[in-house]
């Protein structure tokens, strides 16, 4: 087993709860209340900015040229990402522009960027994998009987589509490749897990 799958595997107790959070079961069953998804797509499109400048950071920090190309594709996958918030702050009215991040949001990307300035790339891969291998399979369980027809339709089919899990598995081949020691990636992949959680949480007890 790689050291991805190792930490993966470490994590399903917090990768099943995310996938049974009530913010994430709302998604699946069309339900989830509009005014908490406006605001996760507002958070999420702030998160995702400081997931791009990580990758940017580790590019520049890449051991060699293979990996500072992994890193930008995937800087560049973010960016496509973004389009699709974009798309949705149309469609819910969010300005992304004005958006004031929760705290779950601010101490995951803090983490993400202390992490990216602070360490080697393959760490900063390591905190950034959750994030990618918790949304393909979530995605991927959400899809598992069809994509359904509802308002967040959109978001299955981005998160469970053919194109996302490669872009977790590049990731995840930098871990494995440019990781030494499984007792420095494990409390950052775990950390990263926990902020997984909270941002839905966050999301979850928004009200206005």
């Amino acid at each position: 087993m790689t050291l991805s799958e190792q930490l993966w595997q470490a994590n399903q107790e917090l990768a099943q709860a995310c996938l049974a959070h009530p913010f994430v079961q709302g998604i699946a069953t069309g339900t989830l209340p509009k005014n908490k998804f406006a605001y996760y797509v507002g958070q999420d499109a702030f998160f995702l900015e400081a997931f791009a400048r990580a990758y940017s950071i580790a590019a520049v920090r890449s051991p060699n040229w293979e990996s500072f190309l992994v890193f930008h594709n995937l800087a560049g996958g973010v960016l496509e990402e973004l389009k699709l918030h974009q798309n949705y702050a149309t469609q819910w009215g969010v300005n992304l522009q004005k958006v004031s991040p929760s705290l779950a949001t601010r101490r995951y990307t803090d983490f993400l960027l202390a992490t990216a300035w602070n360490n080697p790339a393959g760490l900063t891969a390591v905190a950034m994998a959750p994030c990618m291998r918790l949304y393909a399979f979530l995605g991927q369980e959400l899809a598992k009987n069809g994509i359904p027809e509802h308002q967040y339709s959109d978001w299955i089919s981005t998160y469970s589509s053919a194109e996302f899990v490669p872009l977790a598995t590049a990731l995840e081949t930098l871990v494995d490749r440019y990781v030494e020691t499984k007792e420095t990636a494990e409390p950052i992949y775990h950390y990263a897990m926990l902020c997984e959680y909270e941002f839905f949480q966050s999301a979850w007890e928004f009200s206005a």
